[in-house]
């Protein structure tokens, strides 16, 4: 045997969707730590198996970092969130903060926060792909019901406007950071998530209840 040839550790044999599991729990946490640009042969040498039997089941490094992607982020995505927006017989401020307090649960963790700015660095579309979905499942919608909540017209009568839309970034902006600080910057949070939260969501109120209907009058 040449010194080229992989030689395989001796690992007990799995079923195919465990193995599959297995692969796929140890690449979130790789690339969390590493980056994209961490090497198969690394993640096989870590896992005890040949980088040839992580081909087997992901015929290239593009699509083990799909998966990543559907894990984390398609596989971590509660569709409950959606219908807490929608529920008008909730005052939209609490339903914000049930919302966001929930997200951040998931939102905030090493693994969530470091690939997706891992991702942003390397120039991968999970960031493109993740944000229009935010968009269009949780900042529209939020739109929508910030003017519904105000009494003002629909998006039928007044179509929906970038401002709106950067209006409710702000809070999703602001809820990412406090993960850069925690797992980018290693910079602890001197207030608890929620408190955070609760400050961030009682400002944007404010805020949109000046701002929104100003917006909607000078588009009508």
């Amino acid at each position: 045997m040449t010194v080229l040839e992989e030689v395989a550790p001796i690992k007990k044999r799995m079923k195919r969707e465990d193995r599959d599991r297995e692969i796929v729990q140890a690449a979130v946490a790789f690339f969390a730590e590493v980056g994209f640009d961490g090497d198969t042969r690394e993640l096989a040498r870590r896992l005890g198996v040949t980088q040839s039997l992580i081909f087997r089941y992901f015929p290239t490094k593009a699509a083990l970092i799909e998966r990543v992607y559907q894990e984390v982020y398609v596989g971590r995505w509660n569709p409950y969130w959606e219908a807490i927006i929608a529920d008008r017989n909730v005052p939209l401020e609490s339903r914000l903060l049930r919302l966001y307090k929930d997200y951040a649960r998931v939102a905030l963790t090493y693994d969530w926060v470091r690939i997706f700015m891992f991702s942003g660095l390397r120039g991968e579309d999970i960031n493109t792909r993740y944000l229009n979905f935010l968009r269009n499942r949780v900042l529209a919608p939020i739109a929508a019901e910030l003017r519904a909540e105000l009494g003002l017209p629909g998006f039928d009568e007044v179509p929906l406007m970038e401002e709106e839309v950067e209006l409710v970034w702000g809070i999703n902006a602001r809820v990412f950071y406090l993960g850069q600080r925690l797992w980018i910057f290693s910079s602890p949070l001197a207030l608890d998530v929620d408190a955070i939260i609760e400050q961030t969501i009682t400002s944007f109120m404010v805020g949109a209840k000046e701002i929104v209907p100003k917006l909607v009058q000078a588009h009508k």
